[in-house]
């Protein structure tokens, strides 16, 4: 079972929580069903590498005042609106015998022939998939090798994935997970030679009517001139 261990502490409801934080610690809520709530405090660069390594599809085991072991997944997380720092964290209970459903992100590894050889772009269209499991067997993430995206045409499917025995996928298996795109440069000289087309074809046009009109004003000028030679006749 993939977990990450977490020290924490019940927090004093009447200190406030920007003074916590100015010491150290990012306050937490610890909820779900079948267990009490509890108002933790947890220290800032404690859960920023657990978070980093956990991310919210790894059971984390939270040791509270030294003493009580609670399993819990991280459900939100609130940032600050400037800073972009923790502010608060919602814990989930999780009971390791249950089945639980999680998002779990994908990890690319490889790399495409399509861009190495035909400068594509690689283009990832979900960063996960939706399952369910019994609690103690969920993973981190899963790893998928884009080494087959070997055409533009080629492409990944949540039904390609590889996940393992027990889990059952709640994402559409229809739903693509990864591409590769055709240069934009290909795309742009083909706009560009169609533009130089319809010009040519409108200077034609042009042309062929400005033709037109000044043979009729040759011909214009011809008949007035008979016409004036007849009354000089007269």
């Amino acid at each position: 079972m993939e977990t990450v261990k977490l020290q924490a502490k019940r927090r004093d409801m009447s200190e406030k929580a920007k003074d916590r934080r100015k010491e150290g610690y990012v306050t937490a809520e610890y909820y779900g069903k079948g267990v009490e709530n509890q108002q933790l405090l947890i220290d800032y660069q404690g859960f920023r590498r657990a978070y980093r390594e956990a991310g919210k599809s790894t059971v984390m085991e939270l040791e509270i005042d030294g003493e009580d072991k609670i399993y819990a997944l991280i459900h939100e997380v609130d940032y600050h609106p400037v800073t972009d720092e923790y502010m608060h964290i919602d814990l989930i209970h999780v009971d390791l015998n249950k089945e639980i459903s999680a998002k779990i992100p994908f990890e690319f590894v490889g790399e495409a022939p399509a861009v190495r050889e035909q400068q594509g772009t690689f283009m990832s269209a979900l960063d996960g998939v939706e399952v369910k499991c019994i609690a103690r067997d969920l993973i981190s993430s899963i790893e998928i090798d884009v080494s087959g995206l070997v055409e533009f045409s080629d492409a990944i499917k949540v039904s390609d994935l590889k996940l393992p025995e027990g889990f059952v996928l709640v994402t559409d298996p229809e739903e693509t997970v990864a591409t590769v795109l055709p240069p934009k440069e290909e795309e742009e000289e083909e706009i560009v030679v169609a533009e130089g087309e319809e010009g040519a074809e409108g200077s034609e046009g042009a042309e062929g009517e400005e033709g037109a009109e000044g043979a009729e004003g040759g011909e214009g000028s011809a008949e007035g001139g008979e016409e004036k030679k007849e009354e000089g006749g007269k």
